[in-house]
């Protein structure tokens, strides 16, 4: 079920740390966590015991065309053996634990991420049930815990949404932060001559028109008009473009005006 930001052309981002979901209850919530992992360069997916079995079609419909990291997730009994390759385990939380562990925020373990897979350390970010979170000594278990600064009278996140912001901040770090796509290249800048050009132009068409009523106020409207359009930082294809729209309306004034004379002529005949 591809969405209207899926380009089948482009290669699939693969890699980055692994996320681990302890004990997902909803096959709809596994499916959205896949989707986010697809939309920020994540693809390998462990489960920890789902509540639902597994393979789960409502997943499949929730992950949008993620379908291949629901077709190599790796299932486990316990989080012990979820983590027992890895040399990195962030859990994430959004309650204090009274631990004497390291607390980051998405960015640092992104950062921290880079590191350690770069030096060939593999790392795993947990991610806990949807309705308690992880329990106290599952987050034992991990190296450090991961939060996010959240309003804390309201704190709970749904799975989807906590690992698409964690999966954020690794892709934008893993990219550079580069956007997908930059604006289109303008036209180069209009050389001044061009600009006053087309000031005479304007200028002289909008005299013909008796836009200046008043003789003692035209310099000044003058000066107000050219400011207008050196704020602006026309192209060379802007000028094109208004000296086409000053000819247009004198065209369609003179062809309004001729119209009528020709009425007027014959109706006197």
């Amino acid at each position: 079920m591809p969405g209207s930001g899926t380009d089948s052309t482009k290669p699939w981002a693969e890699g980055g740390p692994v996320v681990i979901l302890v004990e997902p209850q909803l096959g709809e919530n596994i499916g959205a966590a896949a989707r986010a992992m697809g939309n920020f360069g994540l693809s390998r997916l462990r489960l920890v015991n789902p509540r639902e079995a597994w393979p789960n079609p409502k997943s499949v419909t929730f992950a949008s065309g993620a379908d291949r990291i629901l077709e190599g997730a790796q299932l486990f009994p316990d989080v012990r053996s979820a983590i027992a390759d890895l040399k990195f385990v962030a859990a994430t939380t959004a309650r204090e634990r009274g631990m004497a562990k390291p607390v980051f925020g998405a960015d640092a373990i992104a950062e921290q991420t880079a590191v350690r897979l770069a030096a060939g350390e593999d790392v795993g970010l947990l991610f806990g049930r949807e309705r308690t979170g992880l329990y106290t000594e599952e987050v034992s278990l991990a190296d450090v815990i991961l939060t996010l600064p959240v309003n804390p009278a309201f704190a709970s996140l749904n799975l989807g949404m906590a690992v698409a912001i964690v999966g954020y901040e690794w892709f934008k770090r893993a990219s550079s932060g580069a956007l997908p796509f930059a604006p289109p290249e303008r036209s180069p800048l209009a050389d001044k001559g061009d600009l006053l050009a087309f000031f005479d132009h304007m200028e002289r068409e909008l005299q013909e028109a008796a836009f200046f009523r008043s003789p003692e106020k035209q310099p000044s409207t003058t000066r107000n008009i050219r400011n207008i359009f050196h704020r602006i930082g026309l192209t060379r294809q802007d000028l094109a473009t208004l000296h086409g729209m000053v000819t247009a309306l004198v065209e369609g004034r003179e062809g309004r005006a001729r119209r009528k004379a020709e009425h007027t002529a014959r109706k006197e005949r």
